[in-house]
């Protein structure tokens, strides 16, 4: 029987989905395994070959746990809100909704196609009222809940007001934004509105006035991720820095958490160093600076208090409203154009780029401990969400200080008495000794003479502390998440306004639904899209939307018209999957309880830090409501690699429509030009395909080498514009999935980067027919035989299990491809046809190719699907050697080879040798000086 791929793929795949053979239940008789793959976003462009890099990965490990007799979830869903669809919608008219019905069924076909064990009967879609009722519902829990230090949990809020009416904040130790002091009988006093003020400032999800990077061309606040050098990812549209009343979520509050969960997990080390450094955990001390000459006084924070005596200058945020304020009416005109050129860097962009800007305030600060009036100046190397927004600047000891200060002219004081400072002598300024006091130094005010830098910050915390000039604090680096956009298609909030100040409607009302609108731009009044909706008011006494007309703000309230942001969606979509179809519950308690976490969770690295710091806030958060089973929801994450476009290029000579090929294009003045990958083979072109490209090229002349036209390559971003994207469809047409998926894999290790080259392709795709071949020759003759297998035959079978059972737990597929090579060739070698070997084989071999696996596991009378096999486990005793071949060397030189039993000694290895007529011809009828035995190796006979 032919190896047919198409029908075999075809006949499959709808077998998998007749069966339902990957859907899966909770079975407390097997122990569990959670796949997942980070959430795609189904874009309109559908899947390029770069894309199925991780689900094939994955899957290949999904499988192989279900053959070693695992319980495995490996669901799969779509992160389907998103600017990208409401941007087509506002190019287009057309719906959001319809374009991402569109690119879903594009995407599940694609994915259909490449054949993965993805259980569909658990899909969700971020976009279906079913999923985010539940993502509004956390929402809400977090709106009434706050964060208890003592504790180390998010608690209600009910506690908190109990707590405020009974002692105030007297004694309460609670995550917070502004610190607040009044005493339970102010509490009482407030009016419903100013009580609602103060409890935002302590709500796990409140409003608050933060910096944003603003768009105003799309009419909306942008992720990080979404900005590139200044301007929007989508559309190039100019984005600016802009202080906005937005909806947040208090990250902060479990900084520590995330800090210490990073020990509990089996991530990279460089991954969890990219998490640490974005936590960014610091001890140290927050100081008082006071203005001269006025009543205004702000506050640093440093790690190094110790280093106050060389403070030359202070420096403030630009977003910091102490700018306002020390901003002297001369220096007015030069600030404000600084803070204008600022606005238009996001925090990102500023943090990377080193190089040094900057404008006097005009006034000046008193150091706490000299009583030195030293300038405060304005840098967007400090940032407001950091620390105070303010700094105290020691250019001796800190290489951005040192920076700004030779930029700008400024004093640069060394705390080692006659040392000489250099850009590069930071890390030698360690030692502190100070043999008097600086000018202006108070009267018994602080010293610190030849100490070490621990006994100097020691003496300086507990000199701030006893005179009251600060205090000691921990401060972390990780920002509250910015937790609304301006835009349309997202989240609906589940909140109405009631007197200025947001309301949650009824857990028992979700889902509120995104009502439908005519236009997805904002407002001619500057309103997000949702306020062209007509029916988007609440009213609390029926609990169900209404018509805005109706609102009287009495029982009618207008809802909150922004929606929320992408990370919404896809912080607990992992704990959604367990449970999908539960209409009371995120998740049934048992169920979390069985799947728990998620075993191996594979995604980009580009989710190092937003993606992977929200979705395992919301989990901790989840955990303290014991929702989730869990605190950690990823236990080990594979970050796949990319690959990258091998783009092909011709070479067009100067002023003429005549292409030379790429050996003989040096001869004349040419220019290179991108053409499509997929008419080029091996790098040879087309080159009737070509003519038919474009219009311009149906006339072309080529000049050509050995008949044909070899074409330049280049390793780059796979992109349209390069014309090096590749279709998987078209992989599939050709070679197969299984073709495909191995060769994803053979590329090289999953999580490295590496291009795509379709030049080897073609020995993939003969390494499976030479498989089929085992079963059936080109006769179409049966050839499997249930006879013994031979000692040889045992030793290539299991040789290959071992080294695919240590590779699939180490994810090295690439060399798990390789030794599929060298077992099917030594097993064609030996003309091996036993059922005893090639049953095991297949199912070996099946995580990487099951469709053709699937077929000859039924060739084979098994009944049932090759996924609910065993995997075979290795002998050791197969890989024993017999025989054992030396290297025979005369004065290092190799001469001839010889074998010898595994267990033979050094002696007799050595008498053999030396009696074997070769060994006579190269002693020439010496006697050896010494002969040297290197066991199972070689024997080396010195003359």
């Amino acid at each position: 029987m032919e190896y047919n791929f198409r029908e075999i793929e075809k006949k499959w795949q709808k077998r998998w989905v007749d069966n339902k053979t990957y859907q899966v239940k909770e079975d407390e008789s097997k122990q569990k395994f959670y796949v997942l793959n980070m959430f795609p976003y189904p874009s309109g462009a559908g899947l390029h070959v770069g894309h199925p890099l991780g689900y094939i990965a994955s899957d290949i490990y999904a499988r192989y746990k279900r053959l070693q007799g695992f319980n495995v979830l490996n669901p799969m869903g779509y992160d389907a809100y998103g600017l990208p669809a409401e941007q087509y919608a506002i190019q287009t008219g057309q719906h959001p909704a319809i374009t991402t019905v569109n690119n879903i069924n594009r995407y599940r076909e694609q994915l259909d196609k490449i054949g993965f064990c993805f259980d569909w009967s658990r899909e969700i879609r971020t976009c279906d009222p079913d999923y985010y009722h539940w993502t509004q519902w956390a929402f809400i829990k977090m709106f009434n809940s706050y964060y208890c230090n003592d504790k180390k949990q998010a608690r209600p809020i009910e506690e908190l007001i109990e707590a405020f009416g009974t002692i105030g904040t007297e004694g309460l130790n609670i995550a917070h934004g502004e610190e607040l002091s009044f005493t339970a009988d102010e509490w009482k006093a407030k009016s419903e509105k100013e009580q609602q003020e103060i409890l935002m400032n302590y709500r796990i999800a409140y409003l608050g006035n933060t910096m944003v990077n603003w768009c105003p061309a799309l009419g909306t606040v942008l992720a990080n991720d979404e900005v590139v050098d200044g301007v929007s990812e989508r559309g190039g549209y100019p984005v600016i820095q802009k202080v906005m009343r937005q909806w947040c979520l208090r990250v902060s509050a479990y900084a520590q958490r995330l800090l210490d969960g990073l020990d509990t997990v089996d991530w990279t080390d460089s991954l969890k160093e990219t998490q640490r450094n974005w936590i960014g955990r610091s001890e140290g001390d927050e100081m008082k600076f006071k203005v001269k000459d006025s009543d205004v006084e702000f506050t640093i924070f440093t790690t190094r208090a110790d280093t106050v005596f060389g403070v030359t200058f202070m420096v403030l945020a630009p977003e910091s409203e102490l700018v306002a304020q020390l901003t002297t009416p001369g220096q007015k005109a030069e600030v404000d154009a600084y803070l204008e050129r600022t606005k238009k860097r996001t925090e990102r962009e500023r943090i990377a780029d080193r190089s040094v800007s900057g404008v006097f305030s005009g006034s000046y600060a008193i150091n706490p401990l000299t009583n030195e009036a030293i300038p405060v100046w304005i840098s967007d190397y400090v940032l407001a969400g950091y620390g105070t927004g303010a700094i105290m600047a020691v250019p001796a000891h800190d290489s951005r200080d040192y920076a700004f200060a030779k930029h700008f002219g400024l004093e640069i004081r060394p705390l080692i008495e006659g040392c000489d400072v250099s850009e590069e002598s930071f890390d030698a300024k360690e030692g502190i000794m100070i043999n008097s006091p600086r000018p202006g130094t108070p009267e018994g005010g602080l010293v610190l003479n030849g100490l070490t830098v621990k006994e100097a910050i020691a003496k300086t915390k507990e000199y701030i502390k006893e005179t009251g000039l600060g205090r000691v604090k921990v401060n972390f680096r990780l920002r509250d998440a910015i937790f609304s956009r301006q835009r349309y298609w997202g989240e609906p909030f589940p909140v109405y306004y009631k007197d200025g100040m947001p309301y949650v409607i009824d857990e028992s009302c979700l889902p509120l639904e995104l009502p439908e609108i005519d236009k997805f731009l904002p407002t001619e009044t500057g309103e997000p899209p949702l306020g062209h909706a007509t029916k988007w008011a609440w009213d609390t006494v029926n609990k169900c939307v209404v018509e805005n007309e109706k609102i009287d703000h009495i029982t009618i309230f207008p809802l909150e018209l922004n929606t929320m942001p992408g990370f919404a969606g896809s912080s607990a979509y992992y704990l959604r999957y367990m449970d999908p179809h539960n209409e009371e519950a995120l998740v049934a308690p048992a169920i979390d309880r069985y799947w728990k976490n998620v075993d191996l969770y594979v995604g980009g690295t580009e989710h190092a830090t937003g993606h992977l710091i929200y979705s395992r806030f919301w989990n901790k958060f989840l955990h303290d409501l014991d929702i989730s089973a869990v605190e950690e929801p990823y236990q080990k994450l594979v970050n796949q690699g990319m690959i990258q476009g091998r783009s092909n290029f011709v070479y067009r000579i100067k002023d003429t429509n005549t292409f030379v090929s790429l050996n003989l294009k040096d001869q004349y003045e040419v220019t290179p030009i991108h053409v499509d990958v997929n008419i080029v083979s091996n790098d040879i072109l087309d080159i009737e395909a070509f003519k038919a490209w474009r219009p311009e090229y149906e006339t072309a002349e080529f000049i050509l080498e050995d008949g044909k036209y070899i074409c330049g390559w280049a390793v780059e971003k796979m992109s349209k514009s390069m014309f090096n994207v590749v279709n998987p469809d078209m992989i599939v047409e050709k070679y197969g999935a299984d073709t495909l998926r191995m060769y994803e894999m053979f590329l090289g290790p999953v999580e490295q980067s590496k291009p795509w080259d379709t030049n080897g392709i073609d020995g993939v795709h003969r390494f499976i027919r030479k498989f089929w071949s085992l079963f059936y020759n080109r006769n179409d003759e049966y050839l499997v035989k249930n006879e013994p297998a031979t000692k040889d035959e045992l030793k290539a079978l299991h040789k290959l299990i071992k080294k695919v059972s240590g590779d699939i737990e180490q994810f090295s597929y690439n060399t798990s491809v390789s030794a599929f090579m060298i077992c099917v060739n030594e097993l064609s070698n030996l003309k091996c046809s036993k059922k005893e070997i090639l049953e095991k084989l297949i199912i070996v071999l099946a995580p990487f190719a099951p469709h053709v696996c699937e077929e000859l596991w039924e060739t084979l009378g098994n009944t049932t699907s090759v996924c609910d096999a065993q995997w075979p486990a290795f002998n050791e005793e197969y890989l024993k050697e017999d025989v054992v071949s030396y290297t025979i060397s005369f004065n290092g030189k190799a001469r001839f080879n010889m074998e010898f039993p595994a267990d033979a000694t050094s002696d007799a290895i050595q008498t053999t040798v030396l009696a074997d007529e070769r060994s006579q011809k190269w002693t020439e009828g010496k006697t050896p000086k010494k002969v040297i035995v290197v066991p199972k190796k070689i024997v080396n006979i010195v003359i």
